[in-house]
């Protein structure tokens, strides 16, 4: 059974910090590209960074030099450090393991970050 399982999520003040933890069980992580994405009240689901099976990151323009993505293959689990937040981080974000050919792709219940200004 597959489990994607995000925390870390809460209430923050706008310049604050949140690390966002993802912790799978039932695939094989270490091949998996993981993604987090985050979709806010009305608007659609967006990509906001990626990180491949070696290391390779990828931002949205919106959180580039605010967020960091990183993986610990050990634990099994992708993480998100989040600085400087601001009021339009505020949304529910998923953890995703992307699909491995022929499987499919696999996601977390998701977590709340909510940002004051």
């Amino acid at each position: 059974q597959v489990q994607l399982v995000e925390s870390g999520g809460g209430l923050v003040q706008a310049g604050g910090s949140l690390r966002l933890s993802c912790v799978t069980s039932g695939i094989i992580f270490s091949i998996r590209t993981m993604g987090w994405y985050r979709q806010a009240p009305g608007q659609q689901r967006e990509l906001v960074a990626s990180i491949t099976s070696n290391g390779n990151t990828n931002y949205a323009d919106s959180v580039k030099g605010r967020f960091t993505i990183s993986r610990d293959n050990g634990k099994s689990t992708v993480y998100l450090q989040m600085d400087d937040l601001k009021f339009e981080d505020t949304a529910v974000y998923y953890c995703n393991a992307a699909k491995v050919f022929p499987g499919r792709d696999y996601w977390g219940q998701g977590t709340q970050v909510t940002v004051s200004s």
